[in-house]
């Protein structure tokens, strides 16, 4: 039974993953098509800042502890059942946050940065390879730093992202009406 869910989840995140980065390059692509470079380098700010902060949410679930929610939740703290539930499929969280949402802006941006440089040495002499390896070495310098940095900090404040996320969820969510 565990086999057979496993590979619905698989499928899930696949097709998930598919969709998620098709609309973020059709959203990346309308962006380059249209805005001029500094909006093209803000988007691609954007996708790299969207991919660390999942990352940090899907490591601070794997490794957040359940015991401070259940007391949090006791006192009726919003956000601690989120949380509670967060951390009780830590896997399936970790992995849409860092293997969906965080791999795709990863590749989204690289390609952003491509299209960056491309359009970047349009006028330059053929052989002018600079560009577009400073554009391509800023943007995995910031993604792997960025992601190291968050890393440790999801590690060391892993209970108080857990809430923060369990908090928005729980603002989120559509509350039945009351008689």
């Amino acid at each position: 039974m565990k086999s057979k869910s496993n590979i619905r989840w698989v499928v899930k995140v696949v097709l998930i993953s598919v969709f998620a980065s098709m609309a973020f390059t059709l959203a990346s692509t309308e962006v380059m098509g249209r805005a001029g470079n500094i909006i093209a380098f803000s988007v691609l700010a954007a996708f790299i800042i969207i991919g660390l902060i999942f990352d940090v949410v899907g490591v601070a679930v794997t490794v957040a502890a359940e015991a401070p929610f259940h007391s949090m939740a006791t006192r009726r703290e919003r956000g601690a059942q989120e949380a509670i539930r967060l951390i009780k499929s830590a896997d399936r969280v970790a992995s849409f946050c860092n293997d969906v949402i965080g791999d795709v802006t990863g590749i989204v941006s690289g390609a952003m940065a491509g299209m960056i440089a491309a359009r970047l040495v349009e006028g330059f002499v053929a052989g002018d390879i600079w560009l577009p390896l400073l554009i391509s070495g800023g943007v995995t310098g910031l993604t792997v730093g960025g992601k190291a940095i968050g890393k440790n900090f999801a590690i060391t404040n892993s209970t108080k992202i857990v809430l923060k996320v369990g908090k928005c969820i729980n603002f989120l969510r559509i509350k039945p009406k009351s008689k």
